[in-house]
């Protein structure tokens, strides 16, 4: 009878050469296909018909990166940004016209929207940070630096038209040939200038120039503009969005900042000349002063890298008002009020 062959274990088909009889079968190792030999199955029609073959090359195919295809214009190309821009600048020029106010005594137009209390509010961080530092070296009010200072301040606020403003004198030892006021009334002086100022009308051009600064609120006038400034950068940044940001802090740094601020500089020199010659000081003892500046720190940067006017222009500037300084001193009836403060603080002259 005819048996048919049992199959034989998978051990026994993997191991061949353990069994003692029976014949030699190929390894299953061997009858499995190899990674990449295997064969898809034949395409149909569908998928061998031309126009398929088309559609699918047409797919795959990757397209030419053309930049200016395939990205989105500049904003400054896009209709609806400027008619955004036209409604933004359209409000703020209706912002802009109603603050603006005239500079007391040059009839300067300007844009101020800071109130003196916001203005003052501002000052107050300033103030603690100069009290930290110089805290300790100022000199007390007794002192002959500080009386002196002070005894010139309070003719200056006399006439400056704020006499009911808070103001405080401080006389800082330190070798800094500098002085400043801060908004609210908050002057002080660095007693490195004291030998450079020499006499009473030499120290009436420097306080003249900072009770200026007060007068014309100049500080508050800077944050203003500094609200411009930045919505102008914006609007650079959003434009010329490729160029490097530098290029653009440096047009704004030396072609609007510093010019702005040097011109308020000249503004305060033009007022403090008519403050001291309404107080009774000499005018003349201004351009004396900034002479002797000129010579004690020559190393002063060129004009245009500068805040403030170089010492030959400011020279040249005094000079060229000095006249009108002169009339108003005549008119001020100097001749009684002089002898009468020259019998007054005669005693109490500060010596450097």
């Amino acid at each position: 009878m005819y048996r048919p062959a049992l199959p034989l274990p998978i051990h026994a088909v993997a191991a061949p050469s353990l069994l003692s009889a029976g014949p030699r079968t190929v390894p299953v190792a061997s009858r499995i296909p190899q990674w990449g030999t295997l064969h898809a199955p034949r395409p149909s029609f569908a998928a061998t018909h031309p126009a398929t073959v088309q559609r699918r090359h047409q797919w795959n195919r990757r397209p030419d990166y053309v930049y200016f295809e395939n990205t989105r214009p500049p904003i400054y190309a896009r209709r609806s940004f400027w008619g955004y821009a036209g409604v933004c600048l359209g409000l703020g020029g209706v912002y802009y016209m109603s603050h603006l106010e005239e500079v007391p005594l040059t009839k300067r137009r300007r844009f101020l929207d800071i109130t003196p209390s916001q203005e003052e509010i501002l000052a107050r961080s300033a103030y603690k940070q100069i009290m930290t530092e110089y805290g300790n070296r100022i000199l007390p009010p007794s002192h002959p630096y500080t009386r002196f200072v002070k005894e010139v301040a309070v003719r200056l606020i006399a006439v400056s038209g704020m006499p009911d403003l808070n103001w405080e004198v401080y006389v800082v030892d330190a070798p800094e040939k500098n002085a400043f006021v801060l908004p609210g009334g908050k002057i002080f002086v660095y007693t490195g200038i004291l030998p450079v100022v020499q006499d009473e009308n030499g120290m009436a051009a420097v306080l003249g120039h900072e009770i200026a600064h007060q007068v014309a609120r100049h500080s508050a006038e800077k944050m203003s503009n500094m609200k411009i400034v930045i919505l102008l950068q914006v609007l650079l940044a959003l434009v010329l969005s490729g160029e490097p940001f530098w290029l653009s802090r440096i047009f704004f740094d030396l072609g609007i900042m510093k010019p702005f601020s040097r011109k308020v500089e000249t503004e305060a020199d033009y007022i403090g000349l008519l403050l001291m010659a309404q107080a009774c000081y000499d005018p003349r003892a201004a351009v004396d002063m900034w002479q002797r500046m000129s010579m004690a720190t020559r190393n002063e940067p060129p004009q245009y890298l500068s805040t403030h006017p170089s010492h030959n222009e400011r020279i040249k500037m005094l000079s060229k008002w000095m006249p009108e300084a002169i009339n108003k001193r005549d008119l001020s009836n100097c001749a009684t009020v002089g002898s009468f403060l020259d019998q007054f603080y005669g005693s109490a002259r500060a010596v450097w």
